[in-house]
Order: structure tokens, then C-alpha cells, then sequence
């Protein structure tokens, strides 16, 4: 686009000057046809009140639409400049806008990046935890059912654990009793 508007503006000013040009030559050869002389008739019709001097004066002349032309390539020129800074402008902010939009989205994929880095290893190190501590659950079911049988026996009622459990007390205070030196009777 900027080169296609380059491209205008330089085609207007040459038409300018073109134009200019071409207005100069037909004012001077207006302006000598007033006065020329090699085909005036001796004697002019009573109809000509003053000798001829071309179309130059009319304002539909040529003159008058070379002005116009003129004119309308200095308004191409002037209005292709302001659409070119315009579009300029428009450019520079989007140029400063994708500039900015990119260093904040680059800033953000580098904290993801981290964060995600930062979170695998946390996943690890809890995956590695959560393993150690399976096996030390695993350990102590083991123990568990190792320990049940001796702990809850199903066969036995309550009053033969109270009988057990009192022998077992009187057993203690005969070998407490020996352990002091004292005469067992």
C-alpha cells in the first residue's frame, strides 16, 4: 500500500507539472494569437466588432479544463499523503500494540513454563512419598494380620481370659518375689 501511494504521488506531482507546462504554452499562444496577423482579412465582417483570439477566454475552454485538471491532481496528491500518514499511523500503533501483545504472551509461556517445570517436580516428589509410605502401610498390614491371631482369639470366653489373665498376674508376683529374695512358701 505504501508503495502504491509513493507511486501516486509521484504520478500527480508530474502531472502537475505537465499540466503547468501545457497551461504556459497555451496562455503564450493565447496570447500571441491576439495579435496575429496572417489571417486577418483586410476588411473583418461587421459581425467581428474585435479580431479573434482563439477560446482562451471562455471558462469551458481548454485553458479552464486544464485548470481543473491541474487541480484535481493537487487534490489526489493531498489526499493520497493524508491516507498515507494515516495508514502510517494505524501501522505504528499495531506495530506497538503486536510488540507489546508479544513480550507480555512471551512473559507468560516462560511463567507456565516454570510453573510447570516447578509442578512435575512436585508431582515426583509426592509420587515418590506416596510410594514410601504405601510400602510402610503395606509393611504394617503385614505385621497386622501377623499379630491379630494373638491378640483376639475367638475360642476363648471371658471367663477363661479373667482365670488366664489372673494366673498370669499371681506368676509375675512369684517371680517378682523370687527376683526380691524372698522365701517362696
Amino acid at each position: 500500500e505504501k508503495a502504491k501511494n509513493e507511486e501516486t504521488i509521484k504520478d500527480a506531482k508530474e502531472a502537475q507539472v505537465a499540466v503547468e507546462q501545457a497551461l504556459q504554452v497555451l496562455k503564450d499562444f493565447y496570447a500571441k494569437a491576439g495579435e496575429a496577423t496572417a489571417l486577418v482579412q483586410q476588411e473583418p465582417p461587421e459581425i467581428f466588432d474585435k479580431p479573434y483570439q482563439g477560446m482562451g477566454g471562455e471558462s469551458g475552454g481548454v485553458i479552464g479544463m486544464l485548470e481543473v485538471i491541474q487541480s484535481d491532481f493537487a487534490r489526489l496528491e493531498t489526499e493520497t499523503k493524508a491516507a498515507e500518514s494515516q495508514a502510517q499511523a494505524v501501522y505504528d500503533k499495531f506495530t506497538q500494540d503486536s510488540s507489546v501483545d508479544k513480550a507480555a504472551k512471551n512473559k507468560d509461556v516462560e511463567y507456565k513454563s516454570n510453573k510447570k517445570e516447578s509442578e512435575s517436580e512436585e508431582l515426583l516428589e509426592k509420587k515418590a512419598d506416596l510410594e514410601s509410605t504405601q510400602k510402610e502401610l503395606d509393611a504394617a498390614l503385614r505385621y497386622y494380620e501377623k499379630l491379630k491371631p494373638s491378640c483376639v482369639d475367638a475360642g476363648v470366653s471371658y471367663e477363661e481370659r479373667v482365670a488366664r489373665r489372673k494366673e498370669e498376674i499371681e506368676s509375675l508376683q512369684e517371680a517378682l518375689r523370687i527376683l526380691n529374695g524372698e522365701d517362696i512358701a
